[in-house]
């Protein structure tokens, strides 16, 4: 038997994998692969269509779910069930960072050819800073368990604040990441190609673009706060974890190109991440001595996306129709 297909044991309810050093090897080795492969795809600064933003979001997406396939086959339903729980978690909260990316992209007035370029060191940045974070967290709540009600109150809490009012603290941390910057280098304002660096006056400093990836990692930090949490909420295997969270970000860049002009026609996505966020920190809260099944945590999940999307479409639908009505009052037949 295969040392991946022994049972997993179970801690506090979540399965507790004996992961192998290969398989972290592989793991890591696959998205070492994958990184790569994007950044020869776009390696001609060409502009991005929609039609190809579509095609490789399908593709990341085939990607990570073909993934949850490899665990559960060796592990069991119940692995890969938290591996898809924090899969959608994760993806589903990271569409606030593709609006904020849009737009810091468009208060440093970097050209559409160049933000895939910021966009790669941004999502391989985030990989680090997210394993940084998980692990931590991992360690933290295995040994002290109330730190579960404490993670869980401050998710309700945000969650909270979200529906109340869709939060945009990502749009305004260039400021903080730009002066940051600064403390180490001079910064310019002018392009120089695909460069991060240029010579200003016969020195060394930064494009736009080196600061338009600062500020994105600075807004990634923020974000983690909540979606680091939030996943562990649902597993508390540091695999599973870190792989439904590096799978979930790998597809953002594509992502990015296909949603970036969307946020209005999602009005109600923000309040959708919102009411996830509440739900996963009340299940947080309440895990120590209740365990949700993942099937249940995982619909519950589900079923929040799809309202908060159909939800958005009734309203887009229902604008455009009254905009309808405001252009032509009169039925054409009282004419």
């Amino acid at each position: 038997m295969s040392p991946l297909a022994a049972a997993p044991t179970t801690s506090e309810n979540f399965v507790d994998l004996d992961v192998p050093p290969w398989a972290w090897a592989v793991l890591l080795a696959v998205i070492t692969v994958m990184l790569t492969v994007d950044l020869a795809l776009h390696r001609g600064h060409k502009e991005p269509t929609p039609r190809r933003a579509l095609v490789e979001s399908l593709v990341w997406v085939t990607c990570g779910l073909t993934f949850s396939g490899v665990v559960a086959a060796a592990w069991g339903g119940d692995a890969a069930g938290e591996y898809i729980s924090g899969y959608l978690i994760e993806k589903s909260l990271s569409v606030d960072n593709v609006f904020v990316w849009a737009v810091l992209f468009s208060t440093f007035a970097i050209p559409l050819r160049y933000q895939h370029r910021v966009l790669f060191w941004g999502i391989f940045g985030a990989l680090v800073l997210r394993a940084i974070f998980i692990f931590a967290g991992v360690a933290l709540i295995s040994r002290f368990w109330w730190l579960l009600v404490v993670f869980g109150v401050f998710l309700v809490y945000t969650g909270i604040k979200v529906v109340r009012h869709r939060p945009d603290e990502g749009t305004h941390g260039h400021e903080r990441a730009v002066a940051m910057l600064r403390r180490f280098m001079p910064v310019t304002p002018k392009m120089d190609g695909h460069h991060f660096f240029t010579l200003d006056n016969g020195k060394r400093a930064a494009t736009p673009l080196l600061a338009a990836l600062v500020a994105i990692e600075f807004t990634d930090v923020i974000f983690a706060v909540d979606s680091v949490p939030a996943i562990l909420a649902v597993s508390h295997e540091p695999f599973l974890v870190f792989s439904s969270n590096a799978f979930a970000i790998l597809g953002l860049r594509a992502a990015y190109f296909l949603l970036a002009g969307w946020r209005e026609r999602l009005h109600y996505l923000g309040h959708g991440l919102g009411a996830i966020l509440v739900f996963v920190g009340i299940k947080m809260t309440l895990s120590h001595w209740w365990h949700m099944p993942t099937v249940l945590s995982l619909g519950v999940i589900v079923a929040l996306l799809i309202a908060a999307v159909v939800a958005s479409r009734v309203r887009e639908r229902r604008l455009a129709a009254a905009a309808m009505v405001a252009e032509d009052p009169q039925p054409s037949g009282s004419r």
